[in-house]
């Protein structure tokens, strides 16, 4: 439900524009779990506690088995405060919307309202045109596994990168129809199914789509069809409303002097700043929502356990192709349709982690859904306490494979 513009301002008034926050201290660490000592608690601690080595402020993590639930905490919620990230603290998913999205879609292509094969221009006739775009050569299935060749239009959004810019634009709505314009500025990356590459681009069709096909919008379609079915409490998706309801933590970013044009090896970066508050529409189907540890692991469990979509349509979810874009973060990579599988310690797990400014998910599920766990970092730009290397690859990887593999 969208609210109104008199509750947008007034929020604005009321909470002012971005301000600055301390930084962690070095000698924060020390963790704690809400479960006690079951099985695994000491190393999904141990792992949390490393997040703040490489630049976590706070951590939450919760693993999930036929055994029960571990779940600790580590670091600050506030740094400014001193206090821990809530035990049931709410944050913003970011891309982790786009399984939900996927899940939502597929159930509608087993019900027969659209068809994977459909292009983008049957259900968007002109939307997709220009500058070499066509959405005639697109299909609703290359848009869930990042095969469309379409720029990303967050790539458009200079004020999400840059910290002059950010506190004068955080309550800026941005509707898909525009996010869409945007991305039409540029050729494709890649010609329709010849390459793989991740662009936001495509969930904000992919939400068009499934509004066009249904009457309603993605995120009524998700609420009934994901979201109330599985009993997940505190999973939303707030659409221009830029508060987090419930306990969470501050969300904390620190940008690069010169957003998208840094140097990766020189990025100089800011003093963290509180984005805690400020307007999702711009993320949309591709990263609006919000959640909890419990929701996520409950709805990563049923959706490989079966429970969300049929055989064939899960099937179709699962097969993958090689995301080379993101090997240096998991090496060996691949993506489906809205799910990512990557190689671990004991095979193989499926996951799609979010960023988002303000927070970092990652995230992974056994193939049969008896075992996942949830982490929610409180920044999305984590760098590493002086003197401590950047990781090979994603921060949160060994906490992922220990949890899942039962190793460390």
């Amino acid at each position: 439900m969208r609210k109104p513009l008199a509750i947008l301002m007034a929020v604005t008034a009321v909470l002012g524009v971005t301000g600055q926050a301390a930084a962690a201290p070095e000698t924060a660490g020390r963790g704690t779990a809400e479960a006690g000592h079951r099985p695994g608690t000491a190393t999904l601690q141990r792992d949390a506690d490393a997040l703040l080595r490489l630049g976590a402020p706070g951590v939450l993590a919760a693993l999930s088995t036929p055994r029960g639930t571990v779940k600790v905490r580590s670091g600050f919620g506030d740094t400014e405060a001193g206090t821990p990230v809530p035990w049931k603290a709410r944050f913003r998913v970011g891309s982790f919307t786009k399984t939900f999205v996927a899940a939502t879609v597929l159930q509608l292509v087993g019900e027969g309202k659209l068809s994977l094969d459909d292009t983008v221009d049957h259900w968007l006739p002109g939307l997709v045109s220009g500058r070499g775009n066509d959405g005639r050569a697109i299909t609703v299935r290359m848009l869930l596994r990042h095969t469309s060749g379409l720029h990303d239009y967050v790539r458009e959004l200079p004020y999400l990168f840059l910290e002059k810019e950010y506190g004068p634009n955080r309550f800026r709505t941005v509707r898909p129809e525009q996010a869409v314009r945007l991305a039409m500025r540029h050729a494709p990356v890649f010609p329709p199914d010849t390459d793989w590459g991740y662009s936001n681009t495509n969930y904000a069709l992919a939400g068009m789509i499934v509004e066009r096909a249904t009457g309603h919008s993605w995120q009524d379609e998700v609420r009934t069809r994901i979201i109330e079915p599985l009993g997940l409490r505190h999973t939303y998706a707030p659409d221009t409303f830029p508060l987090i309801p419930g306990p969470h933590a501050v969300g904390y970013q620190r940008f690069a002097e010169k957003g998208l044009e840094a140097d990766p090896a020189d990025p100089r970066w800011s003093e963290p700043v509180d984005v805690t508050v400020g307007n999702p529409s711009w993320g949309g189907a591709a990263g609006e929502m919000i959640s909890t540890t419990e929701d996520g692991n409950r709805f990563l469990r049923a959706l490989l356990g079966g429970k969300v979509l049929r055989p064939a349509e899960l099937a179709e979810m699962k097969k993958t192709v090689r995301a080379g874009g993101f090997d240096g973060a998991w090496p060996g990579v691949r993506y489906g349709l809205g799910l990512m599988w990557a190689p671990t310690s004991c095979g193989g797990a499926w996951f799609h982690g979010g960023d988002i400014p303000g927070f970092k998910t990652r995230n992974g599920v056994t193939g049969d859904g008896t075992r996942s766990v949830m982490v929610s970092v409180n920044t999305q730009t984590m760098v590493p306490q002086p003197g401590v290397p950047a990781p090979a690859g994603d921060e949160a990887a060994d906490l992922i494979d220990h949890a899942l593999c039962g190793t460390g």
